[in-house]
């Protein structure tokens, strides 16, 4: 049994009836979903494995393997590498079942040509944000507000459930930024309050770059060109004077990004339960 890898696709389906057992729970909505009894074996794209699995199993093993490399590098159990591997090598293994699994049981899943296919449709369906009438195999951003669909519908203990569990990016930032070199070791709360700060820098340097592409980038180009040299310039700044009076290290920037990427996240999904609930 163990060369078919049903042990990796017991792991997978036990987290696809989590999933919407979870949201059922949650949000309601339980319903039949036809499935056919037919037996068929054809190529699924990496687009539409993408579509039915993303929310399910990848964003949550790329949470959980993100928290298993944290893991290695700041905790103390995780120095030996026996002690890692006995410890987590169950979580790993969760984390490669729910990314793998659907392309392992794929057939012609690893065939160059059509991975070459998969990869151009893809890439057209990110760079289509499609109109009315699009479908979500057509557009990402259908398909996006079609996965947020039950949060249209569910109640007031469904939202607060999910903004709760949304928490936990938050708990995950304030335990990195004190491993940050800039830290200088303070355990002060002023340093998750700087840690804020510059994640409102960052989201307005983001803002300015995207205003100035929809305002010059079609006409007035070089303004565009402009505003890019301006923020990338202002960013390189901020990096020598923090080097220069701080204790801020090249290393704090691969770190930062393990502790904003979570935190955005978590403020993304807590803008979507709060967003109106017409798109």
């Amino acid at each position: 049994m163990q060369l078919q890898l049903s042990s990796i696709f017991y792991t997978f389906s036990v987290g696809t009836r989590s999933h919407y057992f979870g949201r059922t729970i949650l949000h309601g909505g339980a319903k039949y979903r036809a499935t056919g009894r037919g037996f068929v074996v054809h190529h699924t794209s990496f687009a539409e494995n993408y579509r039915l699995y993303a929310r399910s199993h990848f964003i949550k093993a790329i949470e959980l393997g993100l928290i298993l490399i944290i893991y290695v590098f700041y905790s103390p159990v995780a120095k030996g590498t026996f002690a890692y591997i006995a410890l987590t090598i169950s979580s790993w293994f969760l984390v490669v079942s729910w990314i793998m699994a659907p392309f392992f049981f794929n057939p012609s899943g690893f065939d160059w040509l059509k991975t070459v296919d998969n990869f151009y449709d893809f890439i057209n369906c990110i760079h289509f944000r499609g109109s009315v009438l699009a479908t979500p195999e057509e557009s990402w951003e259908k398909w996006w507000y079609d996965e947020q669909d039950h949060l249209r519908t569910t109640g007031v203990y469904g939202k607060c459930s999910e903004i709760i569990l949304d928490l936990r990016f938050f708990f995950f930032q304030y335990g990195m930024v004190y491993k940050l070199g800039i830290a200088a070791g303070s355990k002060s709360i002023v340093v998750y309050f700087h840690s804020w700060i510059c994640m409102v820098v960052v989201l307005v340097a983001y803002m300015t770059i995207v205003y100035a592409r929809k305002k010059y980038s079609a006409r007035k180009h070089i303004y565009y060109r402009l505003s890019h040299l301006l923020v990338t310039a202002l960013g390189i700044l901020i990096i020598i004077v923090l080097m220069v009076f701080t204790q801020f290290k090249l290393l704090d920037l691969l770190t930062s990004l393990l502790v904003f990427l979570p935190t955005g996240w978590g403020v993304l999904l807590i803008a979507q339960h709060n967003k109106n609930s017409e798109y």
